[in-house]
């Protein structure tokens, strides 16, 4: 009994000190030396282009290696001189943009920290290829799809796009040993059974519908552990598994069926941290995986921390949910509804109002909000028309001691509401609703 509990104790120290004892090394790195200067969302092609010209005037390689369907220019940066090959890509949609600042600021600080061990080895061990914003014409116009109104993550057999085309190309020509394909996912997914967004989800992604393991999927559930080691504690209980159908057109499986067994990097959201926060938890994490495939310690590292990731789940959350209000519709103000009003914010650049939208009434004891509001005591009315699914959530409230004529021609002049909540936001009256 004594030798199996210092055979076990054995184990548990070598498996902890497989992981990179830098997480908050490399958190603190990122605070100090990081280039990406514009919240992500807001990040352009021109941008880009800024960012990749200080990577150059460091020393990074930086290559144009193709042009999208609107002549926009596709780049691919390299570090490093070793033998093992890592392909990285972001931005095949172009509205999914939180990587892609984070590898910018990974590399730069590769680069100016060559002189450091674990640098050096990551130099001298792997060669680093990135390719940034795959698809510009859809970042600089801030949707999923390319100018085509193709989804290049749905064109890896047909090759319908140029942007496919290239990807294809890049992949076939280098033949890295391991790729990843780096996402963002719904703000509103959640990590398992419980009401938390899920900030980052991984996916070691298989190559057939069998899900046939390789020695490099097996590789790839290691580093998947040593990333999530790496960041759940600035992040406990909100890393998903991100759902692992096969889907033989997306990228990430054809890579992995044509010998590049891929990992999958979602980053969602964290409800009141800034974009930012998840730039950084990208950096740590991607920086764990180098310096474990550098100096070999995901060897060693257990892959039971990525088996057992919660799976992603959705339509379990609200951006808001107003609580038991007795909702009034001015064109039939005698009947009241007592009901839950539950509206989402639609997906925009920060620098832009982002509307916000009743997406259900009724009762949502089943679901949560990011924002809960106790409305019992008032009464809520749309603002410019009548509240119903699909319709912006500009609400009025006023309460329910007041005596108020729904019919008056400018309701909001002849009676003042008590709290008005509009583009997202409490624009009059913050906290007399009260949170929950």
């Amino acid at each position: 009994m004594r030798v199996a509990i210092l055979v076990s104790l054995c184990l548990l120290s070598s498996t902890m000190n497989t992981y990179p004892q830098t997480s908050a090394e490399l958190s603190e790195i990122w605070e100090k030396e990081h280039v990406s200067s514009i919240l992500p969302s807001n990040v352009r092609h021109k941008d880009l282009k800024v960012y990749l010209e200080g990577l150059k005037k460091a020393g990074i390689k930086v290559t144009e290696v193709g042009r999208s369907v609107s002549n926009r220019e596709i780049y691919q940066t390299e570090f490093g001189k070793g033998p093992l090959k890592v392909f990285l890509w972001s931005q095949m949609h172009g509205d999914e943009p939180t990587a892609t600042s984070g590898v910018i600021d990974l590399l730069t600080v590769l680069q100016k920290n060559r002189e450091k061990d674990w640098v050096r080895n990551i130099e001298n061990k792997l060669t680093i290829r990135f390719v940034p914003m795959l698809n510009p014409d859809g970042a600089d116009a801030y949707t999923r799809r390319n100018m085509q109104g193709l989804d290049i993550n749905r064109d890896a057999l047909n090759l319908k796009s140029p942007e496919a085309r290239l990807l294809k190309q890049l992949r076939e020509e280098w033949s890295p040993e391991i790729g990843f394909n780096l996402h963002n996912q719904n703000a509103l997914t959640t990590a398992g059974n419980a009401y938390k967004q899920a900030a980052i989800s991984f996916l070691v992604v298989y190559g057939d519908a069998e899900k046939t393991s390789t020695p490099g999927q097996e590789r790839n559930k290691r580093l998947a552990s040593a990333m999530i080691h790496a960041i759940q504690a600035y992040i406990p209980g909100q890393i998903g598994r991100y759902d692992d159908g096969y889907t033989p057109t997306a990228f990430g499986d054809s890579f992995s069926s044509w010998g590049t067994p891929v990992i999958l990097i979602e980053t969602g959201a964290l409800n009141g941290q800034s974009e930012m926060f998840l730039v950084k938890m990208n950096f740590v994490a991607i920086a764990t995986a180098l310096k474990a495939l550098a100096d070999g310690s995901e060897k060693n590292v257990i892959p039971v921390v990525y088996d057992q990731l919660p799976r992603n789940t959705s339509g379990r959350l609200f951006y808001f949910i107003f609580r038991n209000a007795s909702l009034i519709d001015r064109l039939k103000p005698d009947e009241t509804l007592i009901t839950d009003i539950g509206a989402n914010t639609e997906r925009r650049r920060a620098e832009f109002t982002a509307p916000t939208v009743v997406r259900q009434l009724g009762d949502l004891s089943a679901f949560a909000g990011l924002q809960e509001y106790d409305a019992s005591n008032f009464y809520a009315v749309g603002r410019n028309e009548s509240l119903a699914a699909g319709k912006f959530a500009e609400i009025l409230f006023f309460k329910k001691d007041r005596q108020i004529d729904w019919s008056a021609a400018e309701l909001e002049k002849a009676f003042p509401p008590d709290a008005v909540f509009s583009l997202g936001k409490w624009v009059k009256g913050e906290g007399v609703v009260p949170k929950k």
